[in-house]
């Protein structure tokens, strides 16, 4: 089935186009599942006191969680050749909602794993936000698109590290026992989900031609390659299983890190129950622009190198996330502990973006069947990762030390993923296609004054920008370390009700927004948010109490005014040549510049001193 009008961007602050729109619907449909999901695993410590879990029953309960996935993901990538993602999503998240809500029934060890086994099946919606994607966007940005998409919605996987523990003290707070509590924020969970399986219906299209009865009905579409022979035609191929083991690889190993990190962190570095979901919720935010990362990467790959390029960078990703998993088994200082997390999450999540820019160019016509069937092979991994965690003879950081060598032993598994000259001829004549049209469709907005400064020189701002971002990341891993320093000046002002709430907002500002803005990424918003935590904190310091000669002798207060100063005049100036948003706006004006077929670039006003 051949696709037509395919988005040649993304136009993130835009819903006017089909493609935007499921866009938008996808990742924040996966965001809500992945928060469901694993909604229970930071709330782990209280459910395991009150049902008298052991180790084992644990282990099995992490197990169940990702197991049935493997079946639900190959039953929605069937599903997905015969009635589309629209419907395909739609009757997952109502559906889904139901363990999700009703897992607080759950009053014993039985109970609770049929409940979890459950809730399992929504992780399926990956496999649909993929192929949603994966049909709306062209192929100059489909890497981009499928792995923004894929890792927005990992965030909820670490959002609800952090969101879930602060659910349920509310309800502590209001007069829940624990009991109740947790039952209760599981239940706000699955309605969220409920509510946006009905706006899914509403608001999306399977194509951007329209949906899949209408297009069949103007006989605008062919049903080739869709059900049993679809499926059986993406099981014959070697490629998919080498990228099902990849899968399991990257995927499986985030799935069990989120079922694990909050237990972990509390066990063996003996942190609080909100500092260790805290600590874990690291992981998951690194998916703000990490998966992103590994597909934009791959969109860059394939200009120069085809579609061997996208496979040569998703072994370089594999490989690396291996070597960084190494480094963080073995680390056992919390202040190391920490930053090795936050590397190792970037490569695993790199390396889920640049495997589903393969996805789409193993078999267009059984696109369903191979996203379900490599996405499986992320809970296959994720299921055997998870045999390790329930020995109770086998420490944790050695099971984290197996997995690591494991990776980076699969990792060469990618290079079994090859492709035909004519698939490569194909597949570069379709990018040639997109850049040109991307281009008619640039050339033919009204024009605009840009300047295009070289990549190679660094400018003083950006030296400034870098340096913000890299202090502001260390000063919220300090903060991890020592939450007095915001928790007493909040004290001090009377929102002592609050502390918790604000306390971890600073800290993942610091943290998320440090890198953001270190790499340049989505530069105004990281330092506009920062911007109001600093503007807070002088706040804190002014109505605290201890305001008393603030200008003349408190040097911290003016430091911080100083980098609250700092950083609205970057969120003015926006990101210099020397950053991620650059490059993206390069691509978006220049419509691919350097690929294949790349035509000179059009001249450009002169800069702006």
């Amino acid at each position: 089935m051949e696709i037509r009008n395919k988005a040649t961007r993304i136009d993130l602050l835009s819903l006017k186009t089909r493609p935007m729109r499921a866009f938008h619907m996808s990742w924040f449909a996966f965001f809500l599942c992945f928060f469901a999901w694993f909604g229970i695993a930071p709330l782990m410590a209280v459910v395991r006191d009150e049902l008298h879990l052991t180790k084992e029953q644990i282990g099995n309960t992490i197990i169940a969680s990702v197991a049935i996935t493997i079946l639900a993901r190959l039953f929605v990538g069937w599903l997905l050749d015969r009635i589309g993602p629209r419907k395909s999503y739609t009757f997952l998240l109502v559906l889904g909602s139901l363990p999700v809500m009703g897992i607080g029934l759950s009053s014993s060890y039985e109970g609770f794993l049929l409940f979890r086994l459950g809730i399992g099946v929504i992780g399926a919606s990956f496999v649909i936000t993929q192929y949603h994607t994966s049909v709306m966007f062209a192929p100059n940005c489909v890497g981009t698109a499928n792995a923004t998409s894929a890792g927005w919605g990992n965030l909820g996987g670490g959002v609800t590290q952090i969101v879930m523990p602060l659910i349920f003290a509310a309800f502590v707070g209001i007069g829940f026992t624990d009991g109740a509590a947790w039952r209760a924020s599981m239940v706000v969970a699955g309605g969220v989900c409920l509510l946006t399986g009905i706006a899914y219906w509403f608001f999306t299209t399977d194509f951007p031609d329209g949906n899949i009865r209408e297009l069949k009905a103007r006989g605008e579409i062919e049903p080739r390659g869709r059900g049993r022979g679809a499926f059986a035609l993406a099981l014959r191929d070697r490629r998919v299983w080498a990228l099902f083991v990849i899968y399991a690889a990257c995927f499986g190993i985030e799935l069990t890190i989120n079922n694990v990190a909050a237990l972990y962190f509390k066990d063996y570095f003996q942190l609080s129950l909100g500092t260790a979901g805290l600590v874990a919720g690291l992981f998951g935010l690194m998916n703000v622009f990490a998966r992103t990362l590994g597909g934009y990467v791959s969109d860059r790959f394939v200009a120069r190198g085809g579609l061997r390029g996208r496979v040569k960078w998703l072994f370089l990703a594999v490989f690396a996330e291996g070597l960084a998993l190494l480094v963080f088994s073995q680390t056992s200082v919390l202040a190391f502990a920490i930053p090795a997390l936050v590397v190792f999450s970037l490569f695993v999540q790199m390396s889920e973006g640049a495997t589903y820019s393969v996805v789409p160019f193993i078999n267009k016509r059984a696109l369903g069947a191979v996203s379900g069937i490599v996405g499986a092979g992320g809970n296959v991994g994720a299921v055997s990762a998870g045999f390790l965690f329930r020995m109770e003879d086998l420490a944790w950081p050695d099971a984290l030390l197996i997995l690591g060598v494991l990776v980076t032993l699969f990792s060469f598994t990618a290079l079994l993923v090859r492709f035909s000259p004519a698939e490569e001829a194909a597949a570069k004549e379709e990018f040639d296609r997109a850049i040109a049209r991307r281009r008619a469709e640039a050339a033919a907005r009204p024009p605009r004054p840009v300047r295009i400064p070289a990549l190679t020189h660094v400018r003083p701002m950006d030296a400034l920008r870098i340096y913000l971002g890299v202090a502001l990341l260390i000063k919220g891993i300090e903060f991890i370390l020592d939450m007095t320093p915001i928790e007493n000046p909040l004290t001090d002002a009377g929102l002592e009700p609050w502390r918790s709430l604000v306390a971890w907002t600073v800290v993942f500002a610091h943290v998320v927004g440090g890198l953001c803005l270190a790499l340049g990424f989505v530069t105004r918003v990281a330092a506009g948010v920062n911007a109001v935590v600093l503007l807070g904190a002088a706040g804190a310091h002014l109505f605290g109490g201890r305001h008393e000669g603030l200008w003349l002798f408190n040097v911290e207060f003016q430091f911080t005014l100083f980098v609250f100063f700092t950083l609205l005049l970057v969120a003015w100036r926006g990101a210099g040549p020397f950053s991620l948003d650059r490059l993206l706006r390069l691509e978006e004006e220049g419509g691919g510049a350097g690929g294949p077929g790349a035509a000179a670039p059009a001249p450009t006003a002169p800069a702006v001193p």
